[in-house]
């Protein structure tokens, strides 16, 4: 048993206090994502796979925002809609970044489910950088904020109307709608690189 707590605390899992026994550690959020930050800050692909467990996330909070949420939470879920900073100037998607992230914790809330609420906290950094990085990408595409900001809407919409369906689907159009045109981007990208290529030998 000392050789396993010895092991939890060199991993940083666990603290030691000298007479007061040991404890969970309270940098446990880093401890866990740190090392995934620096995985998909190494591989951009990991981005994509972000995409994709956001779909379970954040669908699961719209479905039970709809089926669970009170009449405060869908104002507030309005409220957080209506002051997100208006897309097109690169300094202001950080800030769009950061008000999205915090509309997604809404949501969760929203849902009134503990774990989930607990689970998209503790990873709201790492979805904020992964929306930043999204909304960089996007704003090379004509019209697609515009698009984003009326899905945005039918997700709230759909939650407000407590339709735990629609607005599960509403919110997973959403992310596949975001993923589709990213990899149309990355494509894009691809073959003008394969050209340059090409015209440099």
């Amino acid at each position: 048993l000392r050789e396993a707590i010895g092991n939890l605390q060199a991993r940083g899992l666990v603290e030691r206090k000298q007479g007061g026994g040991t404890f969970v550690s309270k940098s446990l959020n880093a401890v866990m994502l740190d090392p995934l930050m620096a995985l998909i800050s190494r591989r951009p692909e990991t981005q994509f796979d972000l995409l994709e467990f956001r779909h379970a996330l954040e669908g699961m909070a719209a479905y039970y925002a709809a089926l669970r949420g009170q009449p405060e939470d869908y104002q507030a879920l309005r409220e957080a809609l209506e002051a997100l900073p208006k897309p097109g100037r690169k300094d202001n998607q950080r800030a769009l970044a950061e008000s999205l992230g915090q509309f997604y914790i809404i949501m969760a809330r929203a849902s009134h489910n503990m774990v989930l609420l607990h689970v998209m906290s503790t990873m709201q950094t790492m979805l904020t950088e992964n929306i930043e990085r999204n909304l960089e990408m996007l704003a090379q595409h004509v019209d697609v904020s515009k698009e984003l900001s009326r899905q945005r809407a039918d997700i709230v919409d759909a939650i407000a109307k407590r339709d735990p369906e629609t607005a599960r689907q509403a919110c997973n159009a959403h992310l596949a709608f975001i993923e589709k045109t990213l990899l149309t981007i990355n494509q894009r990208d691809s073959r003008v690189q394969r050209a340059l290529r090409r015209l440099e030998i």
